[in-house]
């Protein structure tokens, strides 16, 4: 029997919701909103917690699901092609300053950084969010699946397609300049 806790066990994800949320929807404030319904969510299926394999798993399922919807609403009110929404720029994208002490490369890095993230956001939902999971959460194939609702085989074929997708669009933009 497990004894999961709501201040030790959840609360401590909401950060890691907020970068998948964000990664998805592409909004600090449509990010922040579905972190909090996501939570609301998780607390009212408390009495579920015992069940519930892997709590962690649970909640980011939830908030994927929550931040697809909220997406989707968005993008059928606005009338937004799903390539528009992908490309708008988002208030997170922080550069790296420790790449170089040169200001030159600084700003050569800044740009890099901020090219492969407008790549990302251009990807179609699945694969931003196989890649989120993957290769900036951290988490296992195994994991992703259970998140996703999707076979291990799908992930492995979806990070595989995001990665050459970003390599090629990106050797692409650095050959051929914008």
């Amino acid at each position: 029997m497990k004894n999961i806790s709501f201040r030790t066990h959840v609360l401590p994800l909401k950060n890691e919701l907020f970068r998948l949320a964000l990664r998805i929807t592409l909004n600090r404030e449509e990010a922040e909103d579905v972190v909090q319904e996501t939570m609301m969510k998780v607390w009212n299926r408390r009495d579920d917690w015992e069940r519930i394999e892997s709590i962690e798993a649970f909640c980011l399922t939830i908030c994927r699901n929550l931040a697809v919807d909220k997406t989707r609403r968005r993008i059928k009110d606005e009338g937004l092609r799903n390539t528009d929404y992908g490309t708008r720029n988002t208030e997170y994208d922080i550069a790296d300053t420790s790449y170089a002490s040169n200001p030159e490369e600084q700003a050569v890095q800044r740009d890099r950084i901020q090219l492969v993230r407008t790549l990302i956001n251009g990807l179609p939902e699945k694969q931003r969010s196989v890649m989120q999971l993957r290769d900036i959460e951290g988490k296992s194939y195994k994991e992703i699946a259970a998140i996703l609702d999707i076979s291990e085989e799908q992930v492995k074929i979806n990070i595989f397609r995001a990665r050459q997708t970003i390599k090629q669009r990106f050797l692409e933009i650095q050959e051929y300049g914008l």
